[in-house]
């Protein structure tokens, strides 16, 4: 299912920070990280969401949800909080910012529901969705094999992207990554492509449970390169104070999604209604 239309002036500031990075690379650090950059945390601690009290109740949209997402008053969403800047934690290491989030909360106002974003795994979140968690919001791209699992209301647009330390050390270049220590995050689109690329040469992918540490295993020498979605690329090359650098172009641009229990179309009807 596909919203066709955007959340207004929410979505627009979400598509915009994506299109501002779509010539980027890939990766993330947050505050939590000290290793990537010990600047990296303080600005992005500078986010602290967008003011979504203006968005107002529908009760037509309110009614098509399920009992079992409206019994406790709160809208649960599952997201993996070290992806900067989709969904990341703010300074006090607590609080869930980013434009997935204000998005979550402007879809929990439509709802007439409290947003309630909890902290997980990004491997772990489709396989909750539906029984400990309303809805998943992390940048999610929508795959077949994610759609196995559960439905998607596909609102945005991201590709696949590149970084390597500044100024390309290994040489490398995206059309032959044969030799090639790859950081992806464990669970995602990239870390699939980083395997297949491993299988027709010699690479070595390196997977971690989140974000940051695949983009501190480059900054540190760990790793020559990470490969992630192109918004958060961006973002994480201008945390880091000149340390990474893009490298190709963007690839693979595809629909990301709002993750719904497979076979609830009640919910998956709200959601995408809300969004629109």
């Amino acid at each position: 299912m596909e919203a066709k239309k955007s959340l207004k002036a929410v979505a627009a500031c979400a598509l915009s920070v994506a299109m501002l990075f779509a010539g980027a690379a890939c990766g993330t650090s947050d505050g939590s990280d000290d290793a990537a950059s010990s600047d990296s945390g303080s600005k992005s601690s500078e986010l602290t969401g967008y003011d979504v009290s203006s968005v107002q109740k529908d009760d037509d949209i309110a009614k098509l949800l399920p009992d079992y997402v409206t019994k406790d008053g709160k809208l649960t969403i599952g997201m993996d909080t070290s992806y900067a800047p989709a969904e990341f934690l703010a300074e006090d290491g607590k609080t869930p910012v980013g434009f997935d989030v204000d998005i979550a909360k402007a879809l929990a106002q439509v709802f007439g529901l409290e947003a309630d974003p909890e902290t997980a795994n990004f491997d772990s979140i489709i396989p909750s969705v539906g029984s400990k968690y309303d809805i998943g919001i992390s940048s999610f791209t929508v795959t077949k094999e994610r759609l196995e699992a559960v439905d998607f209301v596909s609102h945005f647009d991201a590709g696949s992207a590149w970084a390597v330390k500044k100024g390309n050390p290994k040489k490398l270049d995206t059309s032959d990554m044969c030799g090639a220590k790859i950081a992806v995050q464990t669970g995602t689109v990239q870390e699939e492509e980083a395997n297949t690329i491993a299988k027709g040469c010699e690479a070595e992918v390196m997977s971690y449970k989140r974000q940051a540490e695949a983009a501190t295993a480059v900054a540190t020498g760990k790793a020559d390169a990470f490969y992630a979605d192109s918004p958060v690329a961006g973002y994480a090359i201008s945390q880091t104070d000149g340390q990474l650098e893009a490298l190709g172009d963007v690839e693979g641009v595809a629909k990301q999604g709002i993750a719904v229990k497979k076979g609830n179309t009640q919910l998956a009807e709200a959601v995408q209604k809300a969004v629109q």
